[in-house]
């Protein structure tokens, strides 16, 4: 079987077990194929039952937002992944945070980390989009604004008090952009208060938003 040539019409998203032995149901120990493919390289496995084209297969890898997704669902990508990947802090991200209504866990793969850190409805349903991340491959994420919430919302001990304070914390702290800052939208940042965590801290957030 040309693994490459079957496998084509899943290469924009991780590949689930199910998958695979529908794709192997002809032959007599799919186990130790899958197995093989790994080995090759052109198999990843992510985590029990899931799997991710690798860099022998020939076809478009799957863009590590996307395994995130599917990872552990439901989540979106947010926290420090989703500032660097809109240009507001200057790091480069070399683990994939998420947040998800699930409990918080991480994972270790052979394509890199991904950890995952819990928030309550409705307020986890606020500020997600879909980005293009290249053709066919779509991720869910967290608006710059979300992303901003997120990481005061799940930044232990951060407690915003007053303008000083949340200026040191976005720009010292985080390294953030004041320039992207200035095109926040904080009437929309203002429309979640109501069902997020540390009210207060978002609350000042805006309102030093508002005073740059």
């Amino acid at each position: 079987m040309n693994f490459s040539k079957q496998f084509k019409a899943y290469s924009n998203a991780p590949i689930t077990r199910h998958v695979l032995l529908e794709f192997l149901r002809d032959y007599k120990r799919p186990n130790d194929k899958i197995s093989a493919l790994i080995r090759n390289g052109e198999l990843v496995s992510l985590r029990r039952g899931l799997y991710a084209l690798g860099p022998e297969s020939d076809l478009p890898m799957t863009e590590l937002f996307l395994i995130a997704n599917h990872l552990r669902g439901p989540s979106y990508v947010s926290l420090e992944s989703a500032l660097s990947y809109w240009g507001f802090i200057p790091e480069r991200t070399y683990e994939i945070s998420s947040v998800t209504v699930k409990p918080r866990t991480n994972y270790q793969t052979a394509l890199g980390r991904f950890s995952y850190q819990h928030l309550q409805v409705p307020y986890y349903s606020y500020g997600m989009c879909r980005v293009e991340l290249s053709t066919n491959q779509m991720a869910l994420m967290a608006t710059p604004e979300k992303a901003i919430c997120d990481k005061i919302v799940l930044t232990a001990h951060i407690h915003l008090r007053s303008k000083k304070q949340t200026m040191a914390f976005l720009l010292e702290d985080l390294r953030m952009d004041k320039e992207l800052l200035l095109n926040l939208n904080v009437d929309l940042i203002a429309s979640w208060i109501e069902e997020a965590p540390k009210k207060n801290s978002l609350k000042m957030l805006i309102t030093t938003l508002k005073d740059l």
